[in-house]
Formats: C-alpha cells, structure tokens, sequence
C-alpha cells in the first residue's frame, strides 16, 4: 500500500544562526550598497573625495611639501603669492603652501585622535549604561551631564591648564569634552536596540552580555555612531584651531592651522594670505566633514535607506 509522500522535515538552524530571526540576518550592514548610496548623493561623494584629498596630503606631508616648515628666507618676506610662493610667504619667508600641507598633518592627526578617544570611551559608557540600565545608567549618566554641564572651550581649557599646552594634550582635552556627546548618542541608540526581538531570542538561549552588546546590540545600533564620528572630527579640527590660536594647543614652531592664524593676525592690513589660506584649509575641512557626515545620515537611516534603493527621492 503506497500513500502520499511525507513532507521532508525543515532544516534546523544552526547554531550561529540560533536565536536570530531571518530579518535580523538580513538586515546586517551592507558595505558595498551602503557605498553605492552614498556615491549617488554628489554633495556627500564630492566631500567625501576632498577629504580623501586632505587625509592624502596629511598623509604624505613631507613628500608634497615644497620646502621644510621653517626654512626662513630673509629676502623673501612677506611676499605675496606667486608662481614661485603659490600662498606667498610670512614674514620670516617661510613657504606658506608649504605650511600648510604639513599643518594639515598635524591639525588631522590632533582631530583624529581626540575623536578616537571619545568614540571609544564615550561608546562604552553608553554602552553600558543603556544596556543595563538601573543604578549603572545613573551612575554613569549623571557623571557624563556634569562634564556636559561645562561649556566645551573652557573644559578643554581646564584639561590643557593641568596637562599643559601640546598636540597631544590638546587631542587629549578635545577628546575629553566629547566624551559625553558620544555616551549619550550610544545610549540613546542601544536603549532602542536592546529589547528587540532577537536581543531577546539570544538572551533565552543563553547568551553571555558579552556576546549580545558585540554581535547584536552594538552593530545595530552604530549608524547613529558613525553619524556623531564624522560631524565630531568636523568640530574636532575646529577646536583645535581655536586653542592653537589661543596659544594653548599646538606651539611653534610646528605648523598648524589654528597657530598659523594666530601668526597672520598681525599682517592681516598688509599681508592678507598669511591668514586667508589656513583659514580656507580650515574652511573647507570642517564643511566637507559636516557634509559627507549629512550623506551618512541618510544612507543609514532605514527609511532614507529604503527610498533611495528603491530610487526614490
């Protein structure tokens, strides 16, 4: 006697898989059509391409550079711009263009390293206050508003009055007022993550803490992140300017953007490119940063996301 076919029995998950719906699996981050996004936004890829330009030259400052930082040339001082001195020169005849393609190292190396000191401390406070919540996120969080509390330029100040003044005690006092900014932006994107389905799922199934903040919670909830990372470096090469120019940050003779301004305010009546070309480097720096961290908004945001894959408007 021969009957229907049994139906074959539906595959088991795996066990990397356990615990994680399909939406979830599929909803990771893809790299290559998250690119592809923000190619098709021309105001986010031309920024993003200049400042690829600017990190090469920060990168290359020595090779680019048409002369040293304080090659001094007595009888060419303050002269204007020209085909041999494109920026001119000061008022010690030093290569202005030269100036500031190694400033550009050193003003990009300070931003970088005060974000990359807030990013890691602030993102594990939020991290940590939002997934535990209680008497951790009080803790954590009322420490982080009293650092808030402080106006950001005098905070920095009060870092570089202990520490003394210095590249690197500046990206340490510009890392220290971020600190907070990048806690709560964390927080406020794992509170929203951690009691979806699948934190849940892995939880039941017995997942450690450790295993739920880095495989489920904290890549779910880093768009938000990688938001505040690009506008943060924006401000990052922002303050670093001002303190130099305050004479806290970098000091001379090390080129820096902030430093040279400072230097060119003198001879601003008779010399105006001494001020003007940092000034623009600065400029163009910060807006091309604020721009591609614009484009990175809406390509990671689900919604833009989704009509723009869909090639809507």
């Amino acid at each position: 006697m021969t009957g229907a076919p049994l139906p074959e029995p539906a595959p088991s998950p795996t066990a990397t898989d356990a615990g994680v719906p399909s939406t979830q699996r599929a909803a990771r981050p893809r790299w290559r059509e998250t690119l592809g996004l923000l190619a098709r936004n021309p105001t986010a890829a031309a920024a993003g391409l200049v400042l690829l330009a600017i990190v090469l030259i920060a990168v290359f400052d020595e090779t680019l550079a048409p002369s040293g930082p304080n090659e001094i040339s007595v009888e060419d001082r303050l002269q204007a711009p020209s085909l041999a001195h494109p920026f001119g020169t000061d008022d010690l005849g030093r290569d202005i263009l030269s100036r500031v393609v190694l400033g550009a190292g050193v003003s990009l190396r300070v931003g970088f390293l005060a974000v990359a000191f807030a990013l890691v401390v602030g993102s594990l406070i939020g991290l940590l206050a939002g997934f535990y919540g209680r008497w951790v996120d009080d803790v954590l969080m009322r420490f982080m508003d009293v650092l808030f509390a402080f106006p950001a330029v005098l905070l920095a100040i009060a870092v570089l009055a202990v520490r003394g003044p210095g590249a690197g005690n500046t990206a340490l006092a510009i890392g220290v007022v971020y600190v907070p900014v990048f806690a709560r932006v964390t927080r406020a994107s794992v509170l929203g993550v951690r009691e979806e389905v699948y934190v849940r799922a892995s939880r039941s199934v017995g997942a450690s803490d450790f295993r739920l903040l880095t495989r489920h919670v904290l890549p779910n909830a880093a768009p938000p992140i990688i938001v505040q990372t690009s506008i943060s470096l924006a401000f990052a090469v922002l303050a670093e300017a001002a303190l130099s120019f305050l004479g806290l940050g970098t000091q001379p003779p090390n080129p820096s953007w902030g430093l040279m301004l400072a230097e060119g305010r003198g001879f601003i009546d008779i010399a105006w490119w001494l001020a003007f070309f940092p000034g623009i480097a600065i400029f163009l720096t910060v807006l091309c940063f604020n721009l591609l961290g614009d484009g990175l908004r809406d390509v990671l945001d689900p919604r833009q996301r989704t009509l723009m894959a869909g090639g809507g408007r």
